[in-house]
């Protein structure tokens, strides 16, 4: 198969902020997040340090605040994902919620629209925030017009194990994907590594999305909807592709798109997708001369898979051997 390149566009941002000086932070504060004004018991002891790793609709901030802080934020237009590593935020409240926070713990801080406020006490966090669009990607509607937004309904996970689902999601993309700039700077990787955090957030926490088809979703899984997809998913498999893009473009809901992919492949949309882009993988690897510096992790990083030795054993089960082999040999 021809291998068509996926585009190359640099996707990654970091920052580190580290101060004493609580105005200094109050600024960084607001710039970083939404209007806030913060305040403390104790000024001449409030050290800030905030480490920041950003893809386009995803910001992973490590956050340590050696002090006491009170908090009041405006809404801040983006699901905020709060991991508690050591401390307490305490009195946090919105809407006529109010909660505390300790090691452990993950949390939704508050709705996207919504203000809140409470209390830092010596804490240690992860904060990650992720457009809310993300969510309507992993759960898109009806085609044809604009997605219904998808709301959390509930700040806590449904349960424990939820809870250490998504805090393993947070973990692996900060720890993963973040972590090196040649890795998160592939668009496929970035766009697969934000889709897969937004629909650990809809596992995780009660919402309004619906996930199961409907009468008319089982009607329109039909074969010429599956040929619409797969036709698409070929003809831009070197973009990054969520599966609410083959849904539209097969002119169906997600739910219809996936029950057709099940009922007729017994697969699911982003499975095929890998599948495909591991074909152009292969095609780019026989084409590759490994003289040039060409190496299987840059291939495989390109077109999506973070993990060489994962690819690996992907590559071995498709074509019987090694990519490496094919790399040397092509």
């Amino acid at each position: 198969m021809p291998s068509t390149r996926p585009t190359d566009e640099a996707v990654m941002e970091t920052l580190f902020f580290d101060s004493d000086d609580l105005d200094l932070t109050e600024d960084f504060l607001s710039r970083a997040y939404a209007k806030m004004r913060i305040r403390s018991d104790a000024p001449e002891t409030v050290r800030a340090r905030i480490s920041r790793a950003a893809l386009p609709s995803v910001t992973v901030d490590e956050i340590d605040l050696g002090f006491e802080m009170s908090y009041s934020v405006a809404p801040l237009g983006r699901i905020c994902l709060c991991l508690m590593h050591d401390g307490t935020i305490e009195d946090h409240v919105f809407d006529g919620v109010e909660d505390a926070f300790g090691p452990g713990d993950v949390v939704s801080f508050a709705p996207p629209d919504l203000p809140y406020a409470g209390r830092v006490r010596n804490a240690r966090y992860n904060i990650t925030m992720l457009d809310t669009d993300l969510l309507a990607q992993v759960a898109a509607g009806a085609p044809g017009r604009r997605a219904e937004p998808v709301r959390l309904t509930g700040h806590r996970p449904h349960s424990d194990a939820a809870a250490r689902r998504l805090r393993h999601s947070v973990s692996y993309l900060r720890d993963h994907v973040l972590s090196d700039p040649g890795f998160a700077d592939q668009p496929l990787i970035a766009s697969t590594a934000a889709q897969h955090l937004a629909a650990g957030v809809l596992a995780a926490f009660p919402n309004t999305a619906l996930t199961d088809p409907t009468a008319t979703d089982r009607k329109d899984a039909h074969p010429a909807t599956l040929r619409l997809a797969l036709s698409y998913i070929d003809d831009h498999a070197h973009e990054p592709l969520t599966v609410a893009d083959i849904a539209a473009a097969a002119h169906v809901t997600v739910r219809a798109l996936q029950y057709a992919f099940r009922r007729h492949l017994d697969t699911t949309p982003l499975a095929h997708l890998r599948r495909v882009r591991l074909s152009h993988a292969h095609a780019e690897l026989l084409a590759a001369n490994p003289l040039d510096g060409t190496t299987v992790t840059e291939v495989a990083a390109r077109w999506g898979f973070l993990h060489p030795g994962r690819f690996a054993a992907l590559y071995r089960r498709a074509y019987g051997r090694p990519p490496h082999r094919t790399l040397a040999e092509g």
